[in-house]
C-alpha cells in the first residue's frame, strides 16, 4: 500500500498563511460542521418519541437508510456535474444557502405531523403522517449531501486546521432538538454569507486562481474518478470506517441491546456515548495528525474487530451482557469514528494540487455516505441475529 503524504508544492503556497483574526473563520467552520449535522442527530435523537407515536415500525433503521440513500443521491450528481465541462455547478455559497433552506423547512414539518397525529389516531392519519416524516428526513438527507458535500469540498483548499474545525463541528451536533436545530440553521445561513467575505478566504480563492493561471500544464478537466483515484486508499478508508459504524449505530444500540437498570433510558445513554467519543475523537485530530496515511488506513480497516465484541454483548459470556462493557464499547466506536474520520478529511485534500481539493472533498464526503447507506443497510442484520 503506496503512503500517500501531503503535497510538498501544495504545502509551499500556504508558508505565508493570511491572519485569522479572532480565529473567526475557523469558528465559522466549527459552526458550520455543527449546523449541517444538527438535523441528523435532531432526528435520531428522539428516537424513542418517534417510537412511541408509530410502535410498529422500525424507526433508526427506516430513517438511517432513507436519510443516507438521499445524501448519497445529491453527492452522485454533484460527482457528475464535477465531470462536465459545459455546465458549472452553482457557487458554494449558493449551495449551502439553498440546503440550509431544506433543512429548516424540514425541522418545522416533522414537529407539526407529530402533532396532528396526536390529536388523531387513525391507522390511516398515522400512515400519512410516517410517510410524511419520512420525506422530511430524506429532504433533511438532501440538504445534508448539498451543504456538506459543499461545505467539505470548499475547506479542502483551506489549511488542515479548518477541516478539523468542521469535523469537530459535527461531533457537537448530538444532542439538540428541533426547534433549536432550525434557529442554528438559520445562523449558518447568515455565516455561511459571512464567511466567504472574510480577508482570509478571499486570499486563499485567489491562491488558487493563480495557480490555475500559472499551472496551466495541470489539467483542469480531470475528471472525478481520475482524482478519486489518486486518493483510492483514502476514500476505501472512510468507506469502511462508516460501513462499521453505521452497521452498529445507531440501530444496533437503540433495538438490540437492554437495560433493567437504565430501562429506557439506555439507548438514549449509548447513542450519547457514541456521540461524546465522536466529539473527543474529532478534537485530537487538533493535538495531532500523522503525516502519512498508511497507519490510519489500517487502523480503518482493523475497527472490524468492533463486531465480534458486540455480538458477545449479546450471546457471548454473561459479564458482556452487563451495561459497562457495552457503554465502553460505543464510546471507544465514537472516539475511533471521529477520529480518523478527521484525520482522513485533512490529509486527503492535501494529497493532490490544489486546483483538485475541492474535487477531492467531494470524493471523499460521496464514499463516506456510501459508506452510511451500506452501513445502515448492514445494520438490518442485528434483526436476523435476534
Amino acid at each position: 500500500m503506496e503512503v500517500i503524504r501531503p503535497n510538498e508544492h501544495y504545502d509551499d503556497d500556504y508558508h505565508e498563511e493570511p491572519k485569522d483574526p479572532y480565529h473567526l473563520a475557523y469558528m465559522i467552520h466549527f459552526f458550520l460542521g455543527a449546523g449541517y449535522l444538527i438535523p441528523w442527530n435532531a432526528f435520531i435523537t428522539a428516537v424513542d418519541y418517534f417510537q412511541y407515536l408509530y410502535p410498529n415500525k422500525h424507526i433508526n433503521k427506516v430513517f438511517s437508510v432513507g436519510y443516507m440513500s438521499a445524501a448519497v443521491t445529491v453527492l452522485l450528481t454533484l460527482m457528475c456535474w464535477t465531470r462536465s465541462n459545459r455546465i458549472k455547478l452553482p457557487s458554494v455559497r449558493t449551495r449551502m444557502n439553498i440546503g440550509q433552506g431544506l433543512f429548516i423547512s424540514a425541522l418545522m414539518v416533522a414537529p407539526v405531523t407529530d402533532w396532528i397525529v396526536n390529536g388523531n389516531q387513525t391507522t390511516m392519519i398515522s400512515n400519512i403522517s410516517f410517510v410524511v416524516l419520512v420525506s422530511m428526513v430524506m429532504i433533511s438527507g438532501l440538504a445534508d449531501g448539498l451543504v456538506g458535500g459543499s461545505l467539505v469540498g470548499s475547506t479542502g483548499e483551506l489549511p488542515g486546521r479548518y477541516m478539523q474545525a468542521v469535523f469537530a463541528g459535527n461531533a457537537t451536533a448530538g444532542t439538540i432538538y428541533f426547534t433549536f436545530s432550525a434557529l442554528i440553521i438559520l445562523l449558518c445561513i447568515i455565516c455561511t454569507n459571512v464567511l466567504h467575505k472574510l480577508p482570509l478566504l478571499q486570499c486563499y480563492r485567489n491562491r488558487k486562481h493563480n495557480n490555475l493561471t500559472t499551472h496551466h500544464h495541470v489539467s483542469i478537466t480531470s475528471n472525478f474518478w481520475q482524482v478519486a483515484k489518486k486518493v483510492r486508499w483514502l476514500v476505501t478508508a472512510v468507506f469502511i470506517t462508516y460501513v462499521i459504524s453505521l452497521s452498529i449505530f445507531p440501530g444496533y444500540l437503540s433495538e438490540n441491546v437492554k437495560s433493567d437498570y437504565f430501562k429506557d433510558w439506555y439507548p438514549i445513554i449509548l447513542i450519547t456515548a457514541f456521540n461524546v467519543g465522536d466529539f473527543m475523537g474529532k478534537c485530537l485530530t487538533a493535538i495531532y495528525v500523522p503525516k502519512g496515511s498508511k497507519e490510519t488506513v489500517w487502523c480503518c480497516m482493523g475497527r472490524v474487530v468492533f463486531y465480534p465484541f458486540f455480538v458477545g454483548c449479546i450471546h457471548g459470556p454473561k459479564w458482556m451482557h452487563s451495561e459497562a462493557p457495552v457503554i465502553v464499547l460505543t464510546l471507544m466506536l465514537g472516539v475511533s469514528n471521529g477520529y480518523l474520520t478527521s484525520v482522513l478529511m485533512i490529509l486527503a485534500p492535501k494529497s493532490v494540487p490544489i486546483e483538485e481539493a475541492e474535487m477531492v472533498g467531494i470524493a471523499m464526503e460521496t464514499f463516506l455516505v456510501i459508506g452510511l447507506v451500506v452501513g445502515s443497510a448492514l445494520g438490518w442484520f442485528w434483526n436476523f441475529e435476534n
